[in-house]
């Protein structure tokens, strides 16, 4: 049985101000199979650190460079059809500089978090976001059953 496996290396960041508010990216829509509300983050590529990579990709996306984020939890499940293993390194990032920004992947804008309920979060946030507020795991997998549903676990 081998030992090895394809593996797309991804994360995404929540970056908190003084006020307890957190950067929210709005998907764009025409660039994305799934849209909605989520925090920012992207691919790791090539040669990258995990640490490089999300300062990267927060930068790109909010036009804020984060000091610091602190690895929270890790989301992962197999892509349906190929079964590749997609890897989401999920940080919290309190210091930063610079001013936020849109950019092509989609609007960015400071969100109380009391207004989650309120906004059409992506896809799976709903079970990201507790990663951030509660400390009762550190994994989130999600197991496809014969029938390709995901079933959530968290470890």
């Amino acid at each position: 049985m081998p030992r090895s496996e394809e593996v797309i290396l991804t994360n995404m960041c929540m970056i908190e101000n003084e006020r307890g508010e957190v950067v929210m990216q709005i998907r764009n829509p025409d660039r994305y199979i799934w849209d909605g509300a989520a925090f920012p983050g992207g691919h790791v590529e090539k040669g990258e650190s995990l640490h490089e990579a999300v300062v990267r990709e927060v930068y790109e996306e909010t036009g804020l460079t984060i000091k610091n984020p602190v690895l929270v939890g890790i989301k992962h499940f197999h892509t349906l059809g190929d079964g590749v293993r997609y890897l989401v390194f999920l940080y919290k990032a309190t210091e930063f500089l610079g001013e936020l920004q849109s950019s092509e992947e989609g609007e960015v804008k400071w969100i109380a978090k009391s207004e989650f309920n309120n906004i059409d979060l992506a896809d799976s946030m709903d079970d990201i976001i507790p990663f951030y507020e509660e400390k009762n795991a550190s994994e989130l997998f999600y197991l496809r059953d014969v029938n390709d549903i995901l079933q959530r676990q968290f470890l």
